[in-house]
């Protein structure tokens, strides 16, 4: 089922396959800023992801002395939200455990997420809760997609990825399978601050960079049309679009976590950039999408 929302300024869609968001229109030119998903490229639009995110190592991770099996970014893109509450500017859909979940993560959990608008800004929040009488390791990330060009007549060329102050990020470098190789390497940035855009910044998978600026923002060099990502209590931030193409979109993706290092198969709970929830605890974490 796909849920709407909307104010003055923005007119949004949800669906509740994976919380994902489906649409984020402008309502004062009706442009499309979210990408609308293509199978020759990529057919998801912004994922949510929980309880990992980016790879496992054959997909397999141990805990308590017994292997559990789980895909990319785990399994929340893949499961139905049910709808715990909806207001004109805001829904918030809830997953719980069951038995598809717990044969992957056997943890009593609750993932709700909420979508609210303010003015063209968008708060995605994370609430996760333990529900369980265990402590329960987890993390989060977000990967939304947005296209490029957003004006009809631009080009992917004409946009840039600009931080909102002056840093020195180092790059987490993956290996040839998309594992955390351990490698960090300085990632110099234009004046400090931006990326410019080709496509071949993406012909070795995505850039995902750590000790940078926590707001960034995608926008055009002659329209100044623009989204701007703010992720204050998120620790990566990965850019991607589909590998050695050359996709309409790119990904702005604040992670928690990161992918299994290269050649080892994980032991959930001391799995490098988790956290731990404890019996009863409930955890808050949220992202903004600003669009203009």
């Amino acid at each position: 089922m796909i849920y709407t929302i909307e104010n003055d300024w923005l007119k949004v869609q949800v669906s509740d396959l994976g919380a994902e968001l489906m649409s984020v229109c402008s309502k004062t030119d009706d442009c499309e800023y979210l990408w609308q998903g293509d199978a020759a490229y990529w057919t998801g639009r912004a994922c949510v992801l929980f309880p990992i995110c980016g790879r496992l190592v054959g997909n397999k991770y141990t805990h308590q002395g017994k292997t559990y099996e789980m895909g990319n970014h785990g399994f929340t893109r893949h499961s139905v939200f049910e709808l715990f509450s909806q207001e004109a500017d805001r829904i918030t859909l809830s997953l719980k455990a069951n038995d598809t979940t717990l044969a992957q993560y056997p943890f009593e959990f609750e993932l709700r997420m909420t979508y609210a608008l303010e003015d063209s800004t968008i708060r995605q929040s994370y609430t996760v809760i333990n529900h369980g009488e265990v402590p329960m390791p987890f993390t989060i990330g977000g990967h939304p997609g947005f296209n490029v060009p957003l004006v009809p007549g631009e080009c992917f060329e004409d946009y840039v990825l600009e931080f909102g102050c002056v840093k020195s990020p180092k790059r987490v470098i993956m290996s040839e399978s998309c594992h955390d190789s351990g490698v960090r390497e300085d990632f110099p940035l234009e004046n400090g601050t931006t990326i410019r855009l080709c496509h071949d910044l993406f012909d070795n998978d995505g850039i995902f960079l750590q000790d940078m600026c926590r707001k960034v923002t995608l926008k055009s060099c002659k329209s100044g049309k623009f989204v701007q990502v703010h992720y204050p209590q998120m620790k990566f931030v990965g850019f991607w679009h589909a590998t050695r193409t050359d996709a309409p979109y790119v990904c702005i993706e604040p992670w928690l976590g990161l992918p299994a290092y290269d050649g080892q198969v994980d032991e959930l709970s001391t799995k490098h950039e988790m956290l731990t929830a404890a019996p009863g605890e409930v955890y808050e974490n949220s992202f903004t999408i600003t669009v203009g």
